[in-house]
């Protein structure tokens, strides 16, 4: 497994791996897949203050991605990020998802991050299982919040503290 951050040119294998989950699944709550172009923007904007790691297969195709984003828009939330994984469907299994979330992990906590939350659509066994594995703990579900694929959905929420709090305002993050 070769981890390793995003580029630009990694969009098309990884709208290739996210589609079919936005289009056939509740994993995600996106009803409309991105481009290519946009997730190359969406690559772009993780790059510049968070982070988005790939894992490449031996032929050289992404087959699990993972990134961090803004958790929320108000300004005392900046040290907090929101985090995704996706893996590629022939790939699941191998712990590539669960290494990806440790180097990213380590990477946002470099960049100044202090938590991490992860939201899950539910039900999820195997999404549980990896952010537990890593550390995240459940803080609570939000009931029906979405509705997809003919159904209200629920998600549940997972964080991870990345630093431990101090007293003392800490140095913006993201650089």
């Amino acid at each position: 497994m070769n981890l390793r951050d995003a580029t630009l040119d990694d969009a098309e294998d990884i709208v290739a791996i996210y589609t079919p989950i936005v289009e056939t699944t509740t994993i995600s709550f996106e009803t409309v897949a991105p481009t290519v172009d946009e997730m190359r923007g969406r690559i772009a904007k993780a790059l510049e203050t968070h982070a988005w790691l790939v894992s490449v297969d031996d032929a050289g195709r992404v087959d699990g991605y993972v990134y961090g984003s803004k958790h929320r828009e108000r300004a005392s939330y900046q040290w907090s990020v929101d985090v995704t994984a996706y893996v590629r469907s022939d790939a699941r299994g191998r712990g590539i998802a669960r290494a990806l979330y440790v180097a990213l992990c380590e990477r946002l906590a470099a960049r100044g991050y202090y938590q991490a939350f992860a939201g899950i659509a539910l039900p999820n066994d195997a999404s549980i299982a990896l952010h537990e594995s890593v550390g995240f703990a459940h803080l609570g579900t939000y009931r029906h919040v979405g509705f997809k694929l003919g159904a209200w959905r629920d998600v549940g929420w997972w964080q991870k503290q990345l630093h431990e709090p101090f007293e003392g305002e800490p140095a913006p993050p993201g650089t």
